[in-house]
């Protein structure tokens, strides 16, 4: 499924930029930071809180809606305990070992380059809302029950409202994400979580 992200927005950045070549391209920088949470389950727990810069770039605009793409590298921190022992079951190697480790808190980062395709519709001159699309390539440095050490993929839906004051656009951004590893590596379970960002950007 994350290769089916992956492509579409290919596909998507392609389409609108052969249609936008008359226009002058907008680009804006922007620093968000975020917080959440797993969805609730008696499995596990999982808290994250992370730092991302995106690189914006208006690739169509039209009377009614402004189409972006947005680049965005993310350093993640996130605090993972399993609850559910069984779920480490007697046919993995090392399985009493294993369970002993996952079920302490550890802590785990994530390195992430999401990319995004943004939908706008504006408001008035100031407000705005959209909704944001994003897949990408993630390593984590922790081995987890859930999730194997290494390479893995972050897909996020976002929905979100944009306040321009000036130059500076504010933002606030509640999303869905899911991370996981596509099957390249046997633990693959991966993690869902709920969060909400807040940032800024300005035009460059």
């Amino acid at each position: 499924m994350n290769k089916k992200i992956l492509f579409s927005l290919i596909l998507i950045f392609s389409f609108c930029t052969f249609y936008a070549q008359d226009q002058k391209p907008e680009m804006a920088l922007g620093f968000d930071y975020g917080f959440g949470s797993e969805i609730k389950n008696t499995d596990y727990t999982y808290t994250n809180h992370y730092y991302k810069i995106q690189f914006y770039y208006t690739i169509k605009e039209t009377k009614n809606f402004k189409f972006e793409i947005v680049l965005q590298p993310e350093l993640n921190f996130a605090t993972h305990q399993l609850l559910n022992f069984y779920f480490v079951t007697p046919d993995e190697p090392n399985y009493l070992q294993k369970r002993e480790t996952f079920t302490k808190l550890t802590n785990i980062k994530e390195y992430v380059l999401g990319v995004g395709f943004i939908v706008r519709k504006p408001i008035s001159k100031m407000l705005s809302v959209y909704m944001i699309i994003s897949s990408g390539p993630m390593i984590t440095n922790s081995e987890t029950e859930r999730l194997s050490k290494g390479f893995a993929f972050s897909d996020v839906l976002s929905l979100g409202i944009s306040l321009k004051m000036d130059k500076v656009t504010f933002d606030v951004r509640p999303n869905l994400r899911h991370i996981s590893n596509a099957g390249i590596q046997k633990s693959n379970a991966g993690f869902n979580t709920k969060n909400i960002e807040f940032g800024f950007s300005f035009p460059l």
